[in-house]
C-alpha cells in the first residue's frame, strides 16, 4: 500500500483517536492536547484546536460542529469551518469516551461512572446517569434508548429524552467493549471472556458465545455476522441470530482492535503487530 497522504504535529505526539471523515476534512485528536482538521487531498491542517488534556475520545462531527471529550474533564463542540469553540461542559473528570448524536442530543461518558445528554446547540445539560464506576466506551443510540456499558460490569439501558434507567443487564466483568445494533439486539463484550446478545426492549440476554480471553473489542455487524476479537487472540464469525460460531482465525497475539467489515472481506490488527484481511468471512480464509 502507497502512503498518499501523511500529517505530523507539532509534537509528534500520539494519536489514539479514531478519525472521523467528512466532506474532504479528516478530524481527529492527539494526546498531545488536540484536536485537528486536516484536508484530505492536500494533508495540510486547516486548523487545530488546544485542550488542556489528551484527546483519546474520536470525535463525532455533524455539518457545523465537531464533539469530542477531553482528559481536562470537559466536553467540546467546535465550529468545522474555523476550528472555533461553539461551546464546552465541563463533567468532573477525565473523558474517555467519544460522543454519539444527532444536531439535537449528544451523548457522552466520564472516567467518574456518569452518561451524559447534552443539548448539542449550546451544551446544556439535559440529564446524566451515574453508574458504579468508569464509562470509556462509546455507546449506542437508537430513537428511544442509549445504550452503553460501564467498569461496574453492567450494560445500561436509559430513555433518551429523560434518563430514566430502562434495564440494566449485569455481565461477569468490567464492560469496556461499545455496543453494537442491530434491529431489536444489542451486542456487547465483557471482560469476562462472552459476547452477549441482549433485547433491547426487555434486557434480557438472547444468547452468549464464550470466548478464551477478555473481550475489549467492540463487535460490528455485516448482514447477519458479527464479528468480535477475543484477548485469546482469535477473531470469530458468529451468526447475529444464534450466536452459533460460523468460523474463527487465529492471530499470534491478542485483539484489541474492532474488526471492520467490507466488500466480502473483515480487516483486524492484532497485538501481534500485523493487520489481517480475512477474505471469505463465512470460512475465515486469510
Amino acid at each position: 500500500m502507497e502512503i498518499t497522504r501523511n500529517f505530523a504535529s507539532r509534537e509528534l505526539t500520539p494519536v489514539e483517536s479514531s478519525p472521523a471523515v467528512v466532506n474532504g476534512v479528516v478530524y481527529f485528536g492527539s494526546l498531545g492536547n488536540h484536536l485537528y482538521a486536516v484536508d484530505v487531498k492536500s494533508g495540510q491542517a486547516k486548523w487545530r484546536f488546544r485542550t488542556d488534556g489528551g484527546v483519546f475520545s474520536s470525535p463525532l462531527v455533524t455539518a457545523n460542529s465537531a464533539y469530542f471529550g477531553s482528559w481536562d474533564g470537559w466536553v467540546y463542540a467546535v465550529d468545522t469551518a474555523s476550528g472555533e469553540e461553539r461551546w464546552r461542559f465541563n463533567t468532573g473528570n477525565e473523558v474517555w469516551s467519544s460522543p454519539v448524536g444527532d444536531g439535537d442530543m449528544v451523548f457522552i461518558g466520564n472516567d467518574n461512572g456518569q452518561l451524559f445528554a447534552l443539548d448539542a446547540q449550546t451544551g446544556a445539560e439535559r440529564w446524566n446517569f451515574q453508574t458504579g464506576d468508569s464509562i470509556t466506551s462509546t455507546p449506542a443510540w437508537d430513537s428511544d434508548r442509549v445504550y452503553f456499558g460501564s467498569m461496574d460490569n453492567h450494560l445500561c439501558a436509559l430513555d433518551s429524552r429523560t434518563g430514566q434507567l430502562e434495564w440494566r443487564f449485569e455481565t461477569g466483568d468490567a464492560v469496556l467493549s461499545s455496543p453494537a445494533l442491530r434491529g431489536a439486539v444489542v451486542y456487547v463484550g465483557s471482560h469476562d471472556g462472552n459476547l452477549y446478545a441482549v433485547d433491547t426492549g426487555t434486557g434480557q440476554e438472547i444468547w452468549r458465545f464464550t470466548t478464551g480471553g477478555e473481550v475489549k473489542a467492540s463487535p460490528s455487524i455485516a448482514g447477519d455476522i458479527i464479528f468480535i476479537g477475543s484477548f485469546d487472540g482469535r477473531v470469530y464469525g458468529l451468526d447475529s441470530n444464534t450466536g452459533m460460531e460460523l468460523w474463527r482465525f487465529q492471530t499470534q497475539n491478542k485483539v484489541f482492535s474492532s474488526p471492520v467489515p467490507g466488500d466480502g472481506v473483515v480487516y483486524v490488527g492484532s497485538y501481534d503487530g500485523h493487520v489481517y484481511a480475512l477474505e471469505d468471512v463465512r470460512s475465515g480464509g486469510r
